[in-house]
This record gives C-alpha cells, sequence and structure tokens, in this order.
C-alpha cells in the first residue's frame, strides 16, 4: 500500500472511506485511536511507512481525554524510586512542550505545608526532580515562607500553613493533542478514521495478516489487510489479545489491571492564582492536585481498581466525597456538592505484574509493556500521556525485532512540530485560559475566516469553530465538538448540554449526519449528576 502524501485531515468520510477500500496491503494498521494509537500511527508514517489507524469511537474518546492534564516526570514515581521512569518523563515533557506549545505549557506547582519537617523533607525531594531534569527543566524548586506561598496560592487555607515550596511541571488539553496527532499523523500519509470498530482480526498460517473492520455510521464492512498490526486498544487490549489466542489455539492471560481516577471540576474562585495546588500525601496515600485549567480548577484524583470496563464509568461516591473532604483540607472555602460543575472518570491501562491480582493499583507501576504473540499480535498498554512519543518509538522497536516490519530509523518525531504549533519565540495563550481561538495555534486565522466566527455559542465556542471541527477535525457528533474540540463538557456540563442542539444544527449542515443531540444531552446530564 502506498501512502497518500496529502493532508487527509478534511474530515470528509466518504474520502477516508475510500481510501479504506481501497485494497492492497498496508505496512501497519493500528488498533485504537488513543494518545499511545496516535502516537505509534504518526512516528511510522513520518518514517515513510503506509499506515492506517482505525478507532471504534473518537479519537482519545476514552481515558486519553480524562486525564488530569498534567505534561510531568511524575512526583509520586520519584518517591517509589522509580527513577528510570521519572528520567524518561522529564525528558519528553520538554519535547512534547516544544512540539505543541499552542497545547502544552510550563507549569508552577505549589505544595503548601503545615508541618514545620514538610518543607524541607519535599523540598529535597524536589530539588532531586530538579536534578533528574537537568537541562530539561522548566524552573528551579523553591522553599517558600508562609506569605509566599499565600501569595501564590491564593484560596489555600491559611490556618496553620507553615511555608511551602514551588515547583515546575506541564499542562494540556489531551484530547486536542490526541486531534493534533492525529492530523499530523494524516499529513504525513497515514489514514486515520474514527467510528470504525475492528470486528475480527485475519489470520493466515497462524499469523495475523490484517483486520476486518466497520464503519460505525453506515454499517458498510471492510477488509484491511497489514504486514503489522498493533493493539494499542487501552484498556481494552485484552479483548483482541483473546480473540487472538484463540484463532491460533493459545490461551492469553489477561495483562490489564484497570484503575479508576476521578476528577471533580469547580469554579476558578476556589483556587484563583496562576499557580496549581499538590498535596504529596492525602489520607489515601494519594497526590492530590488543584488545577487551574481553561478557566476552571480540576481536582483530583483517585486510584481506584475496578473490574468492568465501561466506555462511559461514573465515579462512586466515596470517590466524590474523599475528593471534596481532601480538598477542604487544603482550600479555604471547600467545594460542596451542589459546587460541582462537571464530574468524569478515566480508566488507566496499568499493567499487571505476574501474578497480579490487580487489586492494588496504587503499587503497580506505570510503565508501559509491549507484548509480542505467536501470531505477530503487537499490544501496547500502560504508560501515561506524558511519554507518548517514547512509547511509540518502543513499539516500533518491537516490530522491527520481531521481522514484522524493516528497520527504520528513530528520532524523527523528537523535532516534530504537531498540526497548529507556532513557531520558536513565540508566546502561545495558557491553557489555564478559558477555551478561544488560542487553542487553534497557527489556525486561528484560518477558523476566523470561516462564516460563524463570529457568533458567539458560549463557553467559547463559535459557530465557526463548529464548521472547522467538521471540516478539518474528523468531527461527526454533538459530543465530539463540545467534549473533545472544546471542552465544555468536561468544564461545565450543564452548559455543554444547553448548546447541543445549536451544535448539532451546525454538523447536520457540514456532515449530513445525525450528530446524536439527545445522546449527548443525556451524556452530559450524567457528568452534571454526582452519586447519591
Amino acid at each position: 500500500m502506498t501512502a497518500v502524501r496529502a493532508d487527509a485531515a478534511s474530515g470528509r468520510r466518504e474520502e477516508l472511506l475510500a481510501r479504506l477500500a481501497q485494497g492492497g496491503t498496508w505496512d501497519l494498521a493500528v488498533v485504537g485511536g488513543g494518545a499511545t494509537g496516535l502516537g505509534v500511527a504518526l512516528d511510522a508514517a513520518a518514517r515513510g511507512l503506509s499506515v492506517v489507524l482505525l478507532e471504534a469511537y473518537d479519537f482519545a474518546k476514552g481515558t486519553s481525554s480524562r486525564a488530569t492534564k498534567l505534561v510531568h516526570g511524575g512526583v509520586r514515581y520519584l518517591a517509589q524510586g522509580n527513577i528510570s521512569l521519572v528520567r524518561e518523563a522529564l525528558h519528553e515533557r520538554t519535547t512534547l512542550l516544544k512540539n505543541a506549545p499552542h497545547l502544552a505549557q510550563p507549569l508552577a506547582f505549589v505544595m503548601p505545608s503545615y508541618r514545620l519537617w514538610e518543607t524541607p523533607f519535599y523540598g529535597l525531594g524536589l530539588k532531586a526532580y530538579d536534578a533528574l531534569a537537568g537541562s530539561a527543566g522548566l524552573g528551579s524548586t523553591e522553599f517558600l515562607s508562609r506569605s509566599e506561598a499565600l501569595r501564590l496560592l491564593p484560596g489555600v487555607r491559611g490556618d496553620g500553613l507553615k511555608g511551602g515550596v514551588k515547583y515546575w511541571d506541564g499542562q494540556f488539553d489531551d484530547a486536542r493533542l490526541a486531534l493534533a496527532l492525529a492530523r499530523t499523523g494524516a499529513r504525513k500519509g497515514a489514514l486515520m478514521v474514527n467510528y470504525c470498530p475492528v470486528t475480527a482480526l485475519l489470520h493466515e498460517g497462524g499469523k495475523v495478516a490484517g483486520l476486518a473492520c466497520r464503519d460505525a455510521e453506515s454499517g458498510r464492512e471492510f477488509t484491511v489487510r497489514a504486514k503489522c498490526v498493533v493493539n494499542a486498544a487501552g484498556v481494552w487490549v485484552d479483548r483482541l489479545r483473546e480473540q487472538d489466542g484463540e484463532a491460533i489455539g493459545r490461551n492469553v492471560r489477561p495483562i490489564v489491571a484497570p484503575s479508576q481516577g476521578v476528577h471533580v471540576v469547580v469554579d476558578r474562585a476556589f483556587l484563583p492564582g496562576q499557580h496549581a495546588l499538590m498535596v504529596p500525601k492525602t489520607a489515601d496515600g494519594r497526590v492530590l492536585f488543584g488545577v487551574p485549567w481553561m478557566g476552571k480548577v480540576i481536582l483530583g484524583t483517585t486510584d481506584t481498581p475496578r473490574s468492568d470496563l465501561p466506555r462511559e464509568p461514573r465515579p462512586f461516591q466515596d470517590e466524590l466525597e474523599f475528593i471534596l473532604g481532601e480538598s477542604a483540607r487544603y482550600l479555604a472555602r471547600g467545594p460542596r456538592r451542589e459546587d460541582v460543575l462537571s464530574c468524569w472518570v478515566g480508566l488507566r491501562p496499568l499493567v499487571k505484574p505476574a501474578g497480579e491480582n490487580g487489586e492494588a493499583t496504587k503499587s503497580i507501576s506505570r510503565e508501559h509493556t509491549v507484548l509480542v504473540s505467536h501470531s505477530g499480535l503487537v499490544t501496547v498498554t500502560g504508560g501515561k500521556w506524558t511519554t507518548y512519543r517514547a512509547m511509540a518509538e518502543d513499539v516500533l522497536e518491537k516490530c522491527f525485532d520481531a521481522g514484522l516490519l524493516p528497520r527504520l530509523a528513530a528520532g524523527v518525531t523528537a523535532d516534530l512540530p504537531l498540526v497548529g504549533a507556532p513557531g520558536l519565540g513565540s508566546a502561545p495563550t495558557s491553557i489555564a485560559a478559558a477555551p478561544g481561538l488560542h487553542l487553534y495555534g497557527t489556525e486561528a486565522a484560518e477558523v476566523e475566516s470561516i462564516p460563524g466566527h463570529d457568533r458567539h455559542l458560549g463557553g467559547g465556542l463559535t459557530a465557526a469553530m463548529v464548521r472547522f471541527a467538521a471540516r478539518h477535525e474528523y468531527a461527526r457528533t454533538a459530543e465530539d465538538v463540545l467534549a473533545r474540540r472544546i471542552r465544555l463538557l468536561f468544564l461545565d456540563a450543564r452548559l455543554a448540554g444547553s448548546l447541543a442542539e445549536e451544535v448539532g444544527d451546525l454538523l447536520r449542515q457540514e456532515t449530513g449526519a445525525d450528530p446524536q443531540v439527545q445522546a449527548f444531552r443525556a451524556l452530559a446530564a450524567t457528568y452534571a449528576s454526582l452519586p447519591d
């Protein structure tokens, strides 16, 4: 299969499906349109391989749109002694901030101290964090007096405050970064298709030779032949592994121990400054973050084992109470249930160690795992957003080692700006700011050129943005726009639900497809509601 060297990111579905139906054999077929799958597809396409990626729903529909929005080395991983993971993540943090400055920027954090020993103890640990970052550091760790901590972190509880520590990490827009990966991969020739679930693997002579898939909108079925198939389905990778095992007569042990992370979004008034809050050890031993993001504040997160794999997981009552309770210990005005604007959940694909039953997910490593089955199916899971690029390189190395693809030089994505990335020396608006044109980087002018740029729907969304999403960003439904192109579902679920009809009307004009307005309204209602 010869890669088409055109920008296939027009979002025109008929063009994508026509390419899918062309026949021939692709070098690589990727299953899963989250951070990992998109990273693999982009890397492979950038090296000159012909690539097709298939996603059952929308890009970043699952875990990859539900992160804590941090580009970080992992302070808690340093405490666990996982130096190699932290070092790699810190290096990748710099690469990501450089390649997508419109979607990822440095952010200063403050850790308040309520015991005299906390500032020197945690401060020295964060100094070690600086040392591991080396030249990739974003700023030096500083020891703060009580007055300095209060100045930098307005909204923090002053009673008993002794001081604090300031350090640097990064934050980003996860779903729009996923979209940038998809569109950059498309510009490198990859065929990226959302709403096209894989229905079966194809085997010939005991080896994976491709897959079957179905367009979710029309029901049209396709057969895709590929030299190599990568299973990057996140928490759902075991389903495809089981299919593979059944086809070649081998038992497959599940490798994913899903962990649920809950996030609560409240008004910026609860933490009105420019710095994020970091609590290094909560009542359950986790780190608690209060992160200014898109004009609101994200509070989280939890780490709860979950054996089922719902597409829209919901928080358990004790998780919500935990986040609100812990936040009230550190904020001058503790948020209550009625203050929650949106509550959303992500399932982390943690990898089980041998013999692990998955119950103690806080102790499971966040490192990724790549496996090659006897049939040649390559599976990748685990890891985190910050290291998506390094994970992609690792996956392709395993493909090369297994003889599935011709070996090609690595490092092609290290200096590859993503779609919309402004040039060096520019200063894009912070991700902490409310949604707006700044999220489009160099494409902002193109968005403004579309009719409806001055028609404001609410929450920073314009009619032109909806049209741009349909024409260039693969958007098909109201949820695609309101959850992942503009992040209103995650910021203010009630507002997002109220805009569904207008967004749906615009999408119908652009795509002719059903924008699933009622389904989105129901989804928005669940994000706005809390467990009893």
